[in-house]
């Protein structure tokens, strides 16, 4: 018979020909289980949903259709971003578990709210609820843009842009300003195309284990979320 090999020699193995991010999905096991990345996952769900709220805000599509969000709320941007979140604390990346956590809560909250809360709200106070919620949103994603300058350069530029997107449309909402809510819908398009390329470039530069799409690491440490 021929010699016996460990599970983890081959993971080793993996891990040495990987990107540095792959790599440290790749090195990430438990009893001989491989933990991929759980980052581009997050993204793509962040993004999609993000996207599809966004172009009614910016009022590029009818608001008749606006309910279409709330599959995406539930499904994608918010469980799945969930899931991303909690595999995020398996990975030891707290940067991505606090994130995508959050973030799949927040579309999550967005459905049960307008599913089931928003009629209880007088019309005359709606604005400013919504706008206070999103505020609020805006100041969790100030300082996770923060955090995110250790992260990479197309994962920093989405906090960025989305922080900028909660503000505005928390102004917008709570004053009546609907040229404020468009421009927070633009806002949250562009959002949802960094997000986009950043989900794009680790899944591409992980499938062929070299970087083929750049997100400029800020830091040399191979604990980013996405890189």
């Amino acid at each position: 018979m021929g010699a016996t090999h460990h599970p983890a020699e081959g993971l080793a193995e993996r891990a040495e020909m990987a990107p540095p991010r792959a790599r440290e999905a790749a090195t990430s096991t438990h009893g001989g289980f491989l933990i991929a990345d759980p980052g581009p996952l997050g993204l793509a769900g962040f993004a999609l949903t993000t996207f599809v709220l966004s172009m009614f805000n910016a009022d590029l599509v009818s608001r008749a259709g606006e309910p279409v969000v709330l599959g995406l709320a539930v499904a994608y941007g918010g469980l799945a971003q969930l899931l991303a979140g909690m595999w995020e604390f398996r990975t030891g990346n707290t940067f991505g578990a606090v994130a995508f956590s959050s973030f799949g809560a927040f579309w999550i909250s967005f459905f049960v709210y307008v599913a089931f809360f928003a009629r209880a709200v007088p019309a005359a106070d709606a604005g400013h609820a919504v706008g206070l919620y999103l505020i609020g949103w805006g100041i969790f994603t100030a300082y996770m843009f923060v955090a995110s300058l250790r992260t990479t350069a197309a994962v920093a530029l989405v906090f960025l842009l989305l922080a900028a997107t909660f503000i505005v449309l928390g102004i917008g909402n709570a004053n009546g300003d609907n040229s404020l809510v468009k421009i927070g819908g633009w806002l949250g398009l562009a959002t949802a195309v960094v997000a986009w390329y950043a989900s794009f470039a680790a899944v591409v530069n992980a499938t062929f284990g070299r970087v083929l799409m750049p997100v400029v690491p800020l830091r040399s440490a191979p604990r980013s979320a996405e890189e």
